[in-house]
């Protein structure tokens, strides 16, 4: 039996699809015959356009939750669609907060298993092969669904590329939420925090420049940020410095952290613990600049540099601002 359709979980950010998403319809077209999104919020209908663009030719909208968690609402969505015989082959869904929490509810729901901290999806003939990253990236396990569909597959972010496929505006299809949710749907949010940021986000730049422990303290964190802002990048950072309080948890790159994905990642200082390499190994180009010749991020770097940062990074911002 061929994989023929395909749901995804649709998430918004910034008046949009988040980049996950486009991400995950994109793998989506490479799998089956027809794509379809689960989608909640206010303006889902305004975003069809974007959503054909990236293959979607349904997109089954909860509507407007309000203050409430999606996770309630949106997996007894989604399991009524499904058990009312709308039911897809395979559902992808991001490995975000929301995503990971409707993938347990729904799978809850349906009495059915997930798989989760997925790095890598396959077609093989009747069936799909999924890839999980563990011990800290170094091992890669090979599992795939041995019962009935539809089949639930949790994604990290940056697994794949975002690639529009230039279809027509995907029709939107109001999907119920059952009624009888009672208690269940009470959790509401009372407060909402925008992370104050100026430049790209780290987790859609195209340069991150990251800091780690080796750069000695809080304070000379400014040059890995002057650094980032004069290349338009973004500033990350390891878990340690993180758990030091020199910088806030949203510049985490690594396993606990974000997953980035940039055309030039530079590290500076950092040692190259597999927790932050999960993250960031992926970057088209790695610069490295470390005094210890031997530290394990050496290992997956373009280009080395072994010195000090606190002569190196100057250096180059030195270099940028006289080139204007």
């Amino acid at each position: 039996m061929p994989i023929e359709k395909i749901w995804v979980l649709a998430e918004h950010a910034d008046g949009g699809p988040s980049s996950t998403t486009l991400e995950l319809l994109t793998e989506a077209r490479s799998m089956g015959t027809t794509v379809e999104a689960v989608a909640w919020g206010p303006a889902t209908s305004e975003l069809a356009g974007t959503f054909g663009d990236y293959g979607a030719s349904t997109v089954y909208d909860v509507g407007d939750i309000g203050d409430a968690l999606p996770g309630v609402s949106v997996a007894a969505a989604a399991a009524a669609l499904i058990t009312s015989g709308n039911a897809p082959d395979v559902f992808l869904l991001p490995a975000t907060f929301d995503g990971r929490d409707i993938a347990g509810r729904l799978s809850a729901r349906l009495d059915i298993p997930v798989l989760t901290n997925v790095v890598g999806l396959a077609v093989d003939g009747d069936t799909v092969l999924s890839q999980h990253a563990n011990f800290g990236g170094t091992q890669v396990a090979t599992a795939r669904f041995t019962g009935g569909r539809p089949w639930l597959f949790v994604v990290r972010p940056k697994t794949f590329a975002a690639e529009p496929a230039g279809s027509g505006p995907a029709q939107v299809q109001a999907a119920a939420v059952p009624s009888d949710l009672g208690a269940l749907n009470t959790a509401k949010v009372l407060e909402r925090h925008v992370e104050e940021r100026t430049g790209p986000k780290l987790d859609e730049a195209a340069v991150v420049v990251a800091g780690g422990r080796g750069i000695g303290s809080a304070d000379d964190f400014a040059m890995v940020e002057e650094l980032a802002k004069l290349l338009n990048g973004a500033a990350g950072a390891t878990r340690a410095i993180v758990d030091a309080g020199w910088v806030p948890f949203s510049y985490q790159v690594g396993q606990t952290g974000k997953t980035v994905k940039p055309t030039l990642y530079i590290a500076c200082g950092i040692s190259g613990a597999t927790q932050h390499l999960v993250g960031m190994k992926d970057a088209k180009s790695i610069v490295a600049i470390n005094k210890d010749q031997d530290a394990p991020i050496f290992s997956i770097s373009d280009l080395g540099i072994v010195g000090d940062v606190h002569q190196v990074v100057p250096k180059l911002i030195e270099a940028l601002k006289a080139r204007g």
